[in-house]
């Protein structure tokens, strides 16, 4: 199955419908989406783009990020929240090659997940409500930053952990045209961290498993410091599932 939806620009656009509970529902198509950075959003891309219905956008990055790059283009149809939850700003691309990608980054998405409690907390807030979707959440890349707001979402709606493992490697499948997106950016700059723009499953798992280690769970975490109670599950849930259907059986 493939969950990328095909830009010209965008390169790591993908659905989050379709991933089972555990118990038995499933994630709706069409419903929610997550994605590398909307700001790249022009011609036939846009015209697509809106053609997918969204309705609100949650933008993850810097607001220095987005004077630099560009945000989603304005539209009647469409609610735009910036909510940074990245407090501490690092340069991947110059690391040094002794760096581990799955401990180090794995590092990074636990800082994240501490400091951006009050970003995190509304946007899980605006995922929930009742009238935001179809809805896309999007960082520069739609990796990490991205890539740990889909983790929560996930498990919050009971996706079983190898499922959301699986679902951030996924981007992998777009680091080629990532790396190359950067290197038309930075002409003269050469990347020195052999991780930039990787996926391994490696990271995930770090946080996942840091994330336990803390607080229990990572609804412990969520409930812990986010306020995330059982009235916000039910919204996620009541918005975001839906009965899971069988397969009809080979004729």
């Amino acid at each position: 199955m493939n969950r990328h939806i095909a830009f010209e620009r965008l390169h790591n656009f993908r659905d989050l419908g379709g991933y089972r509970t555990e118990d038995g529902l499933m994630v709706r198509w069409g419903r929610l989406y997550r994605s590398d950075s909307l700001g790249k959003l022009a011609g036939e891309d846009w015209d697509r783009f809106l053609g997918l219905g969204v309705r609100t956008v949650i933008d993850l990055r810097y607001p220095w990020e987005i004077e630099g790059k560009g945000r989603v283009p304005e539209h009647a149809s469409l609610a735009y929240r910036n909510l940074s939850i990245e407090h501490r700003p690092y340069d991947q691309a110059s690391l040094g090659a002794d760096v581990e990608t799955g401990r180090y980054l794995a590092d990074r998405f636990l800082e994240v997940a501490h400091d951006g409690v009050e970003e995190l907390r509304e946007a899980l807030r605006t995922i929930a409500a009742p009238d935001s979707g179809p809805l896309v959440f999007h960082c520069a890349s739609g990796k990490d930053r991205t890539g740990l707001l889909a983790a929560l979402v996930l498990d919050l709606l009971g996706v079983p952990e190898d499922v959301i493992v699986e679902d951030f490697a996924l981007t992998e499948l777009a680091t080629d045209r990532l790396i190359a997106d950067w290197r038309a950016a930075n002409p003269g700059r050469e990347i020195t961290w052999p991780g930039y723009g990787r996926a391994p499953a490696a990271i995930m798992r770090f946080f996942l498993a840091d994330l336990r280690a803390r607080h229990g769970s990572v609804r412990g975490y969520a409930s812990e410091l986010l306020g995330v109670d059982e009235e916000l599950v039910a919204a996620l849930r009541a918005g975001l599932l839906e009965p899971a259907v069988e397969p009809a059986p080979a004729p």
